[in-house]
């Protein structure tokens, strides 16, 4: 189902020139914002298309939340520009900026109907649209997200997932330019999240409004953003493709953000042409030049298992079977290691086997010996 023009809409921003690079539908410049003591956004600088899910990712205390209220209107950036559309947003108030947020909380009130809930921003004053409107929208949401059966079904009677809907269903039916999600997923459990994870991406694309996403959970991250921003203490470390955070990413703190088990990381260094490791075992080949000491990262399933002598040798200390896959845990290189191998593979605990790292899957990193690295 397409969205199509309705009465009191506010105008769309206008295509770029012919031949012209399409311009971000959001950009942010420097945006600086301090709660308290603690500087919660650190010189953003941040932009999403015009039909692009952006996924915000990072831990708790990173800034997520406070991002996405600076970028409604709700909180006032101490430094910086917000640009929606092409129009300066850095000082409109958040009914200007035609956002929709959403909550993890659901945010419904609970003696309303469903109806009641999703007819609530539509009958705001000034907006003024006919009743026919209003019941179109309604049933035009409710039929998108599967709820027409509830809407005169009291929200406290909902199902979380259901209330979810709703609060989704609040937010599409204002049609708004740009939809903003605060980690909608997390109080659902994990099937269910899985499932509308998935439906959040369609409906994305059904209404072809940008949205800015923001999570902590990697699952999310990975399977739902065009674009991944990996936030941490107020900072962006790095935006790129989900492949591309997962596969290259630029320093321990953005890999570790990503994969399980996580990365490993080995402290290597240079001598004789290789990269060795503490007990001086050569993993790979090393270029010239550069710090002779590194980080050695490698995803668990970058590295394999060979069967004979040709590697050096590891002792598996635990075995987790993990549906298509089997998760080791083993002693090698001075370090534990975990590996991730076919389920197939006959391994028992106390097997001293031999890993080999595929080279052209390792990442190395500059060692910060004057800030310890983590997640």
């Amino acid at each position: 189902m397409t969205v199509g023009p309705s009465t009191n809409e506010t105008p769309r921003d206008t295509a770029a020139a012919p031949g012209a690079a399409p311009a971000p539908f959001l950009s942010l410049r420097g945006v600086c914002k301090r709660l308290g003591a603690t500087e919660a956004l650190r010189g953003i600088d941040l932009e999403a298309g015009r039909n692009e899910l952006l996924v915000v990712l990072g831990p708790t205390g990173a800034g997520k939340t406070t991002l996405l209220r600076t970028i409604a209107g709700l909180e006032r950036p101490d430094a910086g520009t917000i640009t929606i559309a092409g129009r300066d947003a850095t000082a409109l108030d958040p009914a200007s900026r035609d956002v929709a947020l959403v909550f993890q909380n659901f945010s419904l009130y609970p003696r309303w109907s469903v109806r009641r809930n999703l007819e609530f921003p539509l009958r705001a004053p000034g907006r003024n649209l006919p009743e026919a409107e209003i019941q179109r929208r309604i049933a035009w949401a409710a039929d998108l997200l599967r709820i027409t059966r509830y809407l005169d079904r009291e929200a406290s009677r909902l199902s979380g997932g259901e209330m979810q809907r709703v609060a989704i269903g609040r937010a599409i039916v204002r049609r708004p330019r740009l939809f903003l999600m605060d980690e909608p997923l997390t109080n659902l459990d994990a099937k269910l999240r899985e499932a509308l994870r998935v439906e959040l991406v369609e409906l994305r694309r059904e209404l072809e409004t940008p949205m800015v996403f923001v999570t902590h959970d990697q699952a999310e991250a990975l399977s739902m953003g065009d674009r991944i921003v990996v936030l941490s203490e107020g900072r962006i470390l790095q935006t790129g493709t989900p492949r591309e955070i997962y596969e290259r990413p630029t320093s321990p703190v953005v890999a570790l953000q990503l994969g399980q088990p996580a990365i490993n990381l080995l402290p290597v260094r240079r001598e004789g042409g290789q990269w060795r490791t503490a007990d001086g075992t050569p993993v790979m080949r090393a270029e010239a030049g550069g710090p002779g000491e590194r980080l050695l990262g490698v995803r668990p399933e970058n590295v394999a298992l060979l069967g004979g002598e040709a590697a050096s040798e590891a002792v598996v200390r635990v075995v987790e079977h993990t549906g298509p896959t089997t998760t080791l845990l083993v002693d090698w290189l001075g370090s534990p290691v975990h590996i991730v191998v076919p389920r197939r593979a006959a391994v028992r605990p106390g097997d001293r086997v031999h890993p080999r790292i595929d080279p052209g899957r390792a990442v190395l990193f500059e060692q910060t010996p004057k800030r310890k690295e983590s997640p």
